[in-house]
């Protein structure tokens, strides 16, 4: 197990049931990364690898 994979089990339990739209997300990357500039390339990353999943020039 990767030590993230404790962040990411804990917000699939606290919620993983509930329902968010993209804009919702974008907004929360966003306002993370101005609280904590030293993790704007990799929420960049992860933000691009979501915006790309259904690329298939990515596979």
């Amino acid at each position: 197990m990767y030590f993230t994979d404790r962040g990411i089990e804990e917000l699939e339990s606290r919620r993983g049931d509930e329902e968010v739209s993209f804009a919702w997300l974008a907004e929360q990357l966003r306002t993370f990364v101005d609280l904590h500039p030293e993790f704007e390339a990799s929420t960049e990353r992860l933000a691009t690898w979501l915006a790309r999943l259904d690329d298939e020039d990515d596979e």
